[in-house]
């Protein structure tokens, strides 16, 4: 099988989560700059075999778009240019910060780890991920 990998896009940083190749668990793979993630992503499908892209898509509460989802719109349609062939599926990204913020909480990390937002967004690219492999069952 191949991996399933998941992008937590936003303006500065893009969390990335991938699973093992039978796809069971989702893990956090790295937090990269935004402007870069075309390049990571180029380089890193030619090292592993990628069967889709999970991508975040930010809502309000009442279910309309959110202010981001434009930025992420456009990355949408840069990463089909690049990547005509690879499978997109777009999944609420709705709390999946908050959540990430106190999964650190929860797992002891000091409040200046805390503060390492390249984490949060990593974590929070997982838990999209392992909500997706969740539901996908």
């Amino acid at each position: 099988m191949s991996r399933i990998l998941a992008i937590d896009y936003g303006i500065k940083r893009t969390g990335i989560a991938v699973t093992d190749e039978m796809q069971m668990i989702a893990f956090g793979l790295t937090t990269i700059p935004s402007e870069t993630a075309i390049s990571f992503l180029k380089d890193y499908f030619g090292k592993e075999k990628v069967e889709k892209v999970i991508l975040g898509e930010p809502k309000q509460m009442d279910g309309t778009p959110s202010q981001s989802a434009e930025i992420i719109n456009k990355f949408l349609e840069t990463f089909k240019s690049n990547f005509p062939e690879m499978p997109v599926e777009r999944v609420d990204e709705r709390f999946t910060s908050k959540m990430a913020f106190q999964t650190m909480i929860d797992s002891g990390l000091k409040k200046k780890q805390r503060r390492n937002k390249a984490l949060v967004d990593e974590i929070a690219a997982t838990i999209m991920l392992q909500d997706y492999l969740h539901y996908k069952k």
